[in-house]
């Protein structure tokens, strides 16, 4: 089980500016995402993580305060990443057919969690989960991005009911696909077609049902 730490504050980190200390935050960041998925969160260090990055202790603290930052920008990473495989409302062609938009969102998640699927289970199981616990504005986005699968018409206002079908739809393919990453399964073709079959049914449902009201 996870255990509970204090949310992290970010007000001592310093923010990269320039090209070389960006490249330097992305270098840490992916060396941070190797030694968690490969030590796991029990025995992931900051010094590991410096080391496998090739930079130094100091400039890692620069940036990172303390590991929890560090695995914080990690996730935020994989978040953002899930983010882009859904379709986004102010660029959406309505003009795609539904089953497209189902392959497209189900391939670009499963792609998305199919990187790492062991980093995937350590931030799931083993991070602290005060750090899970403070994503609203990533949880906003993540509803706008499925209410656009949901609504026939993006230019459509959502209902209590589109509401609730957006959480459902999210927690229904994010459950599927975690549960498969689990088991090791998600490069099974069949994962992905029954998916995909799931998804497109029960929204053709909610279509016709609209239709009829």
């Amino acid at each position: 089980m996870a255990t509970r730490f204090p949310a992290t504050t970010q007000s001592s980190r310093r923010i990269p500016r320039q090209q070389r200390s960006r490249a330097t935050v992305d270098a840490i960041v992916e060396a941070a995402a190797h030694v968690l998925a490969t030590r796991g969160w029990a025995k992931f260090t900051t010094n590991e993580v410096a080391l496998a990055a090739g930079a130094s202790i100091g400039s890692l603290y620069q940036y990172f305060p303390d590991k929890l930052a560090l695995v914080d920008s990690v996730r935020t990473r994989h978040l953002d990443a899930v983010l882009a495989a859904l379709p986004d409302p102010d660029t959406l062609d309505l003009a795609t057919p539904l089953a497209v938009r189902v392959d497209q969102v189900i391939d670009g998640v499963i792609a998305v969690h199919s990187i790492n699927q062991r980093l995937h289970r350590v931030l799931l199981d083993e991070v602290p989960l005060a750090m899970r616990e403070s994503d609203s504005v990533f949880e906003v986005e993540y509803l706008r991005r499925y209410q656009a699968l949901v609504l026939p018409d993006t230019a459509c206002s959502p209902g209590p009911g589109d509401v609730m079908a957006a959480k459902v739809l999210a927690s229904a393919i994010e459950g599927a696909v975690h549960a498969a990453a689990a088991r090791g399964e998600l490069g099974v073709s069949e994962v992905r077609r029954e998916l995909k079959g799931l998804v497109g049914a029960y929204l053709r449902e909610r279509r016709v049902q609209a239709v009829e009201r």
